[in-house]
């Protein structure tokens, strides 16, 4: 999935604290985290590797637990159309160091309340794995197009 913005429900910001001035302001503008150029981007090569590459809102969540279907309710009337334990706080400190970001997700597994059976890291691990080639020839596509352009 690509990201196209993220709602933050880690409980924690990586930018608490003392603030450095000359890394980044103090508080950072967060209304284009994904960069537009990028995403599109990455829209145009999977669509030359005949990918359907879904945009979407990624909820990021604390974990190490998977979510509960009342969680995965509510994470949808938010908005939500993916939930993962990463990519957040990266975002935001690359947004507060002036770094473009593109945000890509690989979808392991579905939520929690929308298919019988219980999650699995396993199940996780497996898809990972099966889709990895995918990912990787999106990603290099991805990153030879931006050498081409720049």
């Amino acid at each position: 999935m690509l990201i196209t913005d993220h709602i933050n429900l880690m409980g924690d910001n990586p930018l608490q604290g003392p603030n450095d001035e000359s890394l980044g302001l103090r508080f950072p503008d967060m209304s284009q985290a994904y960069d537009p150029w990028l995403r599109s981007l990455a829209q145009e090569v999977a669509s030359q590797q005949g990918l359907d590459l879904r945009q979407g809102i990624y909820a990021g969540v604390q974990g190490p637990t998977f979510e509960t279907p009342a969680e995965i309710g509510m994470l949808r009337a938010m908005g939500a159309d993916a939930v993962g334990m990463s990519t957040v706080p990266e975002v935001i400190v690359a947004n507060y160091l002036g770094m473009r970001v593109l945000g890509l997700s690989c979808i392991t597994n579905m939520a929690a309340g929308i298919l019988p059976q219980p999650l699995s890291h396993e199940e996780v691990l497996e898809t990972s794995s099966r889709v990895m080639p995918v990912f990787i020839k999106l990603i290099s596509g991805i990153l030879a197009k931006v050498q081409e352009l720049l």
